[in-house]
């Protein structure tokens, strides 16, 4: 499940990761266009189980209150000598995402999925380190400051990913 930013917040950070883009160990940056805020990963759905996943997707995102994002500030997973994804931070209603990851997570455990045991980290995948390259872990804090324009949050996907390709499968409108 996921969230994409509008063109507009898509366009503005790209201008702001533009300066970046060619600098020494920088990551291989990923294309602006592409860019979504992941909710929840699944892997491989058995296809019975869809029908009833994405019953139980569009119960959680029927709770979900308006929200207005900004893309703001940048970081890395990985260590800053070994970095491995350079990412870029939310902030505005963050908690009511937050909320939603979590019924989305609870709605695949109740189906049996299998679901990371991890906290929900809001953040947009900008672009990842190769292994045995060089790598610049300081460079996200060029970002720290970045403030995009903010965005209500409109609607929530379920997208199949395959041979890296994203095809909606369903999306939901949020009324509030």
């Amino acid at each position: 499940m996921s969230v994409e930013p509008p063109g507009a917040a898509r366009a503005d950070l790209a201008a702001a990761l533009a300066p970046l883009r060619d600098a020494p160990g920088a990551p291989r940056w990923g294309d602006p266009a592409r860019w979504h805020l992941t909710l929840l990963f699944l892997g491989a759905v058995p296809p019975g189980l869809l029908p009833d996943l994405t019953a139980a997707v569009g119960e959680a995102v029927a709770r979900t209150p308006p929200a207005v994002l900004r893309l703001a500030g940048a970081g890395r997973f990985g260590s800053r000598r070994r970095p491995q994804v350079c990412w870029a931070g939310l902030d505005g209603d963050v908690a009511v995402l937050t909320a939603l990851a979590g019924r989305l997570a609870a709605a695949a455990r109740a189906l049996g999925l299998p679901v990371e045991d991890r906290p929900f980290r809001a953040h947009l995948t900008l672009g990842r380190w190769l292994p045995r390259r060089p790598a610049d872990g300081d460079l996200p804090d060029r970002l720290a400051g970045y403030r995009g324009p903010p965005w209500p949050l409109r609607e929530v996907s379920l997208v199949r990913s395959s041979a890296g390709r994203h095809e909606p499968l369903t999306v939901w409108s949020l009324t509030g």
